[in-house]
């Protein structure tokens, strides 16, 4: 049915295969990349810039006790990937969810992750620290390597980085000179093109200026209106100088801005397996960001101030009831603009045994945010009217619209500032590390809720006619104040020992983790409800204290691992093993009943153990094979809902197993336009993913094959490429809404072709 019949039979039965299966055949038949899926640093500390990775961790990752992979330029082309879900399953335990719109930037990592809120792993692009998770899922032109760094990355980089940290760089105009376009279809009406202009003005100077856009037509179909409703169109551009002022100070600079509009949420009711709904929903997004990096290189010595600015515009609107009937809508407009300061001193020491890290952060950030959700017919019929008449029928009532707003506006300022230091020391073969970091948060929350309606009251007769009672006017404007501040120290141990004959290395490390707290902004159209249904005699009183605010999340991960190459670097093999205890892990839920909003809880104390595995493997200069595989045991050991104990239970939305293989062929002829040939074939693997805390629900393991055949000129390539050709069918997320259950299917397969034309100085 899907093309490939028996890799789809493999896919829909992988999850009963045993763990020591998986790695052996991901030791076998393994992939990665050509030059670059692999945990191995591919750029290093270039003298003349900055990367702030490179600054903070060591310039080779594989000599660092952590488990890190970087994914070079070419590695990202072959993969078609201009986006940080690309390299979903690619990276070993990170899971990056495609579903709802591009404000769901969810990411999972070893059990930990996020669906709304403070994210659990940290996003740097060239050196600006993205805070707002809204604004992780973007297109990006000519990136030149991802750095994925897993494991709590706190002590250096603070808040919301304790499941890892992804660094991004882009091309840099000291580097390459010259023009460069991209353009690219497929199916969907899936279109993007990017253009980018790289000149050095002297040695010393140099700037680049990139645009890109793109469209995608769609490919679900809302049964109710007859059209596609996942369309998209965006738009960026990026500018970036870079002046090397002196011998001693190097400034870059990167002003980016982007524009989104965007339908999305094609989410399947399970009853009828159909997308079915008749209020608009769509995601709007205007995003600004400029960064700021002065590095002063003194005699052993450089220290580095990189300022940022970053401003989010955008409006999420939502059917929020996902069904053909009218009985609610969400709408959750935010304003939100920071400012951050990163001031790093590091002592080089080359030649010496001790080396230093030293840094203070800080930063502020204010959103404002609008969020009415709005009652329709169907809405206030059987949420309000029904429920107050069964409660008394002897005086019914009957709103006098049927339609109106339950309006909540929020103003949220927050800051923070924080110090560390990280010391390393070497000993012959071994190398020591610790670190600390102290970290002050502090958030406040004004808020104002408020609604006017009403309704009539009737009375019903002896013969059962209604007459008119009374007239109930409803004002509701209530306003108040809330304040949070969170104080935490994150430290961090470990210890590498090289082994002999530069074969490796083995280490271990110990890291505290940490994930700010914060407000659940969407419970307050609930508190709302429920104050407008005390005022008709029923509903239930919230204190908004404590229903609103939620606690920090923190973690302990204790890991051990081993960097690893043989046959004169023919092979490397990255090998972890980890154990993650986690207090007050925060986790998204739908309260019982017919509510309308969702709530951020803390789970009690969860666990969560596993492994990591990537090898790579050229026998050959015309082959490559790479791969990767992780496997996560997460669960409860402690939460009670206040109705069930889920103890023992596996958290939900963290898959157990990721799987990514893939093989590299290069063909280069002596003759011919065409100077090398490049074919990619690759299996990306997930799941099994338990939807609720119940484990009720779930999505077995799936896998999705890929290929590309790529024709590379002097200065073009052309290559054509496919996802998912098995048409495998799989869910990507699972929700409920007023107790009604629904899905979100993957995408289908998908062929298509990019040109890439290099004009170089």
């Amino acid at each position: 049915m899907y093309g490939w019949p028996q890799l789809s039979n493999f896919a829909a039965n992988y999850q009963d295969m045993t763990i020591p299966v998986l790695i052996l055949f991901s030791a076998t038949a393994v992939t990665a990349s050509g030059s670059g899926v692999t945990s191995v640093d591919s750029t290093g500390v270039n003298l003349s810039e900055l990367n702030v990775v490179a600054l903070k961790q060591d310039s080779k990752l594989r000599e660092d006790a952590v488990s890190a992979t970087v994914i070079g330029r070419a590695d990202l082309e072959e993969l078609n990937t201009v986006t940080i879900k690309g390299i979903s399953d690619v990276v070993p335990n990170l899971f990056i969810p495609d579903y709802g719109s591009r404000i769901t930037s969810s990411m999972y990592v070893r059990g930990l992750g996020a669906r709304m809120d403070h994210p659990a792993v940290g996003l740097n692009v060239d050196n600006v620290p993205y805070l707002n998770k809204n604004a992780y899922d973007f297109d990006l032109a000519d990136i030149e390597s991802v750095e994925m760094l897993r494991g709590p990355q706190s002590t250096l980089y603070g808040r919301n980085t304790m499941g890892g940290l992804i660094n991004i760089q882009t091309l840099s105009p000291m580097r390459w000179q010259g023009w460069r376009f991209m353009a690219e279809g497929g199916r969907g009406n899936d279109y993007k093109i990017s253009a980018g202009w790289y000149h050095k003005f002297a040695e010393s100077f140099a700037t680049s200026v990139t645009a890109n856009f793109s469209y995608l037509g769609g490919f679900f179909r809302n049964t109710h209106t007859g059209k596609l409703l996942d369309k998209e169109l965006s738009g960026a551009l990026r500018w970036k100088a870079n002046w090397r002022v002196s011998d001693k100070v190097y400034i870059q600079n990167v002003l980016a801005g982007s524009l989104l509009r965007q339908g999305g949420y094609p989410y399947e009711y399970i009853k009828t397996g159909e997308i079915n709904y008749n209020d608009t929903c769509f995601y709007r997004r205007f995003t600004l960001n400029d960064g700021l990096s002065v590095t002063y290189r003194g005699d052993g010595w450089n220290l580095v101030s990189i300022t940022t600015v970053q401003h989010i515009d955008d409006n999420m609107t939502l059917d929020q009831d996902f069904l053909p009937e009218s009985y609610f809508t969400l709408t959750q407009k935010q304003k939100e603009t920071a400012v951050t300061e990163d001031i790093v001193v590091k002592g080089n020491a080359l030649q010496g045994d001790y080396k230093w890290l030293a840094g203070f952060f800080g930063f502020y950030k204010e959103m404002d945010m609008n969020a009415p959700v709005t009652f329709k017919d169907t809405g206030i019929a059987t949420l309000i009217e029904n429920h107050r008449n069964n409660s008394n029928p002897y005086y019914p009532i009957s709103w006098d619209s049927r339609e109106f707003p339950l309006n909540s506006d929020f103003n949220i300022p927050t800051f923070g500032v924080a110090l560390y230091h990280e010391s390393k020391y070497d000993v012959g073969n071994w190398h020591f590390t610790a670190g600390v970091r102290f970290d002050f948060e502090q958030a406040r929350l004004k808020y104002r809720s408020h609604c006017d309606t009403g309704y009539d009251i009737y009375a019903v007769q002896p013969t059962g006619a209604y007459q008119h009672f009374q007239k109930a006017e409803i004002d509701i404007d209530e306003s108040g104040k809330l304040k949070r501040r969170y104080f935490t120290w994150m430290p961090k141990v470990s210890v590498l020992y090289d082994l002999p004959f530069e074969s490796g290395n083995v280490y271990a490390t110990v890291t505290k983790g940490y994930k700010s707290g914060g407000f659940n902004t969407q419970m307050f159209s609930e508190v709302l409800q429920q104050r407008l249904m005390r005022i008709m005699g029923i509903g239930t009183e919230y204190d908004v204290n404590s229903i609103v605010g939620y606690k920090p999340e923190y973690s302990w991960n204790y890991e051990i691992g081993s960097h690893l190459t043989f046959l004169q670097n023919k092979l490397t093999a990255d090998i972890s093993l980890f154990y993650i205890d986690c207090r007050d892990q925060q986790l998204t839920m739908f309260p019982a009943g017919s509510t309308t909003g969702r709530i951020m809880t803390n789970a009690g104390k969860t666990r969560s153990f596993g492994g990591e595995l990537t090898l790579s493997y050229t026998p050959a200069t015309f082959i490559t094979l790479n791969g990767s595989y992780g496997y996560t045991n997460a669960r409860f050991r402690e939460f009670f809902s206040g109705k069930t104990d889920y103890k023992g239970k596996v958290i939900p939305y963290a898959p157990q197993n990721t799987l990514f293989l893939q093989t590299l062929f290069y063909v280069s002829p002596r003759r011919g336009v065409v100077k090398h040939w490049i074919f990619d074939l690759n299996l990306k693997g997930t799941g099994k993913i338990y939807w609720n805390e119940e484990n009720a629900r779930w999505q077995k393991f799936y896998a999705q094959l890929g290929a590309s055949v790529t024709a590379e000129g002097k200065h073009w390539s052309i290559q054509l490429w496919g996802k998912n050709l098995t048409g495998t069918r799989y869910h990507t997320f699972y929700f409920m809404s007023m107790g009604n259950e629904f899905l979100q299917r993957g995408r289908p397969w998908q062929i298509g072709a990019t040109l890439r034309f290099d004009i170089k100085k």
